[in-house]
């Protein structure tokens, strides 16, 4: 239920529905760790071209905070996909009409608010706390309760174990289309609709943040290049593919393709850009 699931799902769907593959495709979901113990996993898979692992930006904060011993260093970049903005959302019965009302609550006692969302040190933990440094408030005051999957956040703020929840739009947008969910922000500068209106941003609200949470597929280490170029090939059939351009457009993602040295650099670069996030945050 979670981004990192439904992307994958949404590959599978395609693969097999335009035969990209000769073999079938499984999607299966390891739990722990903001994807460490999946990433444990797919490192002893040396040089098998046949196993791919979801990642991105959560995953990056996840291993950083832990002081993780497996690292994206060893894995085989793919690909980068999509880019998403995060959504700030409460319960339909919530006190907090908008965003400014929780920062208010947060500046006048951080222990009154709790924040919900992916696993502890990813995008979800990372966005809160730049929100908050951004109205001036101290970040390392922050109560964060991290779940393992997009249908544990989802649960766990619909229940009220949490005050606010954080996660990509798509994770929350047939909740706010309901009306179980209220939508208070998101976190991109760029304008766009969620459940059918316009959303407000952060930037409306006065703060600073313009942040997107992105997704990748990367492959086991060891991969010989004529199997990685393989596997390279087609993740760009499936790009290329209406179905995937239906999907992104369905799931309101941004399409945010790199391959090679370029996706390389990219996660790099990221887990780069994290580390520092959080020496400024505090976290």
């Amino acid at each position: 239920g979670g981004g990192w699931d439904s992307t994958a799902r949404a590959m599978q769907q395609v693969i097999q529905k335009k035969n990209l593959a000769n073999k079938p495709v499984e999607v299966f979901n390891v739990a722990g760790g903001g994807g460490a113990t999946g990433l444990a996993q797919l490192q002893k898979e040396k040089g098998d071209p046949h196993a791919l692992m979801m990642t991105g930006l959560v995953m990056i904060g996840a291993l950083t905070r832990a002081n993780s011993p497996v690292s994206l260093k060893n894995t085989t970049p793919i690909a980068t996909l999509t880019a998403e903005a995060e959504a700030f959302v409460v319960p339909a019965n919530s006190k907090y009409q908008t965003i400014q009302d929780v920062v208010n609550a947060y500046q006048q006692d951080p222990s009154s608010v709790t924040f919900g969302g992916g696993s502890a040190g990813g995008s979800d933990h990372l966005v809160t706390g730049q929100v908050l440094k951004a109205a001036g408030a101290d970040p390392s005051k922050l109560k964060y309760v991290g779940y393992s999957g997009g249908g544990e956040a989802t649960a766990g703020i619909l229940s009220g174990d949490v005050g606010v929840g954080v996660s990509g739009v798509s994770e929350f947008e047939s909740q706010i289309e309901s009306g179980k969910m209220r939508l208070l922000a998101i976190s991109t500068a760029t304008p766009q609709e969620v459940a059918g209106k316009p959303a407000p941003t952060l930037k409306d609200a006065g703060y600073d943040v313009d942040f997107s949470n992105w997704r990748a597929v990367v492959a086991a280490p060891g991969l010989s290049d004529k199997d990685k170029q393989a596997v390279t090939d087609l993740v760009d059939k499936l790009h290329e593919t209406q179905e995937w351009k239906d999907v992104l457009k369905t799931n309101g993602w941004d399409d945010f393709y790199k391959t090679g040295d370029e996706a390389q650099q990219y996660i790099e670069g990221e887990t780069k850009r994290v580390e520092q996030l959080y020496k400024d945050l505090g976290l």
